[in-house]
């Protein structure tokens, strides 16, 4: 592979198995610096309206090839279409 950085790629949620969906959106909510606001919420609670925010289209699952990571992106972030 050579040192050029590619483009990041999105990732269709419904690509993912229910399982590996699971554990890129629990690693998101469990970042430090993810904020829900004054109200706590729990894990199952978060990890729920990320779902849903990826179902609706507010939301999108984007893998940066060139530092190997995956990250979930609101809609105002995601700069990345299909």
């Amino acid at each position: 592979m050579d040192d050029e950085s590619q483009d990041p790629v999105v990732v269709p949620h419904v690509e993912l198995s229910a399982e590996v969906l699971r554990g890129v959106v629990e690693s998101f909510v469990l970042r430090e610096g993810t904020e829900y606001g004054a109200r706590e919420f729990s894990l199952e609670q978060k990890v729920a309206q990320v779902i849903r925010q990826l179902t609706v289209g507010e939301a999108q699952i984007i893998f940066d090839p060139t530092s190997n990571t995956v990250d979930v992106v609101t809609d105002g972030t995601a700069i990345w279409r299909r």
